[in-house]
């Protein structure tokens, strides 16, 4: 730990954090500068780095039009589904807690799906979902808020509204037109392609909103372990302190999965993958952003690569590795 001061303010920084940070920093920047290379045609790294320069190359309509944009929306994509499940794993002190777990992902999905199946236009789907995804929030704070938003209390009511809302999109995908059905499913399992600079300014502009919510939270999660009434005798709120995380973090994941749909378990897996990187009782933000940041560039790198000419949407390939994940914290959690 290192305190760092600058003007009147002091800054409690763990040097692991950083370290851990600076390299996954290195390690997404490898992995776009590798997403906007492979494919046909392969385009050297060099001649990446070239083009991004604005040198220019021959490959530069390849780089900057067809692969960078959804390289980047991939990065915006894991670092708010990172920091969303970081913080919603804090609120309910539980590494099983996400927001496809609690039934966020879930209402977004309806509100989409009953928008793609009634012939609403495109411009429709992503304030639908939007709209789906604080709905189904607000219903499980509500049903959560008893006896001060208690941990276990605000997962059990987000499991009960996630399976509520998952038999709803499913009744309303089986009365719909097949072509329409289809088009729902596609969405509900999330999908970078087609995607690009729109939705990742649509993305950058919710984090930078939330900047000050999220240094806030940052100071708010040291004391996010702490029963309430040790909580309170230091002077801080705790059920407050609770709301305030869990509704950014309920934004944060509802605005990503309205953009790009449900790019399931990333949420569940990055804040946990980070934690255990910087060694840490609570999900550090900043890691478990930059940690889904490079799960989702490979995730997608490897639906697109992997069965090509065939693309697979990067929420199978994120469903692959998050559900072994999943069995793998089941069975090491503690009774």
């Amino acid at each position: 730990m290192t305190l760092l001061r600058i003007g009147a303010l002091a800054l409690l920084v763990r040097r692991r954090a950083v370290l851990v940070s600076l390299l996954l920093v290195v390690l997404v920047a490898a992995a776009l500068v590798l997403a906007v290379s492979l494919g046909r045609p392969y385009v050297a790294p060099g001649d990446v780095l070239t083009s991004l320069s604005g040198a220019g190359t021959p490959y530069d309509v390849v780089v900057q039009r067809l692969r960078l944009p959804r390289a980047v929306l991939a990065v915006a994509v894991g670092v708010l589904f990172g920091v969303a499940g970081a913080l919603i794993q804090s609120v309910a002190r539980n590494s099983l807690a996400s927001p496809d777990v609690i039934g966020i992902t879930q209402g977004a999905g309806l509100a989409a799906t009953v928008a793609l199946t009634s012939g609403a236009t495109a411009a429709v789907i992503a304030p639908a979902a939007l709209a789906g995804g604080l709905v189904a929030a607000a219903a499980v704070l509500a049903l959560g808020a008893r006896h001060g938003l208690a941990a276990q209390r605000f997962v059990l009511a987000g499991v009960a509204v996630a399976i509520a809302l998952r038999a709803l999109t499913e009744i309303v995908m089986l009365s719909a037109e097949p072509i329409d059905g289809q088009r729902a499913h596609i969405w509900l399992v999330g999908t970078l392609a087609g995607r690009g600079w729109t939705e990742t300014l649509a993305l950058t502009g919710t984090l930078v909103a939330l900047l000050p919510v999220l240094v806030w939270a940052g100071w708010a999660l040291r004391t996010s372990a702490l029963d309430d009434d040790t909580a309170r005798g230091l002077g801080v709120r705790p059920v407050a302190r609770r709301v305030g995380l869990a509704a950014a973090g309920v934004l944060l994941a509802a605005m990503v999965t309205a953009q790009v749909g449900a790019v399931d378990f990333v949420a569940l897996v990055a804040p946990q993958v980070a934690r255990r990187l910087v060694r840490t009782e609570h999900p550090p933000l900043v890691a478990a952003g930059l940690t889904g940041a490079l799960l989702v560039v490979l995730a997608d790198l490897v639906g697109r690569l992997l069965f090509a000419p065939t693309q697979l949407p990067a929420g199978v390939v994120t469903a692959a590795i998050g559900g072994p994940y999943l069995l793998f914290l089941l069975v090491r959690r503690k009774p």
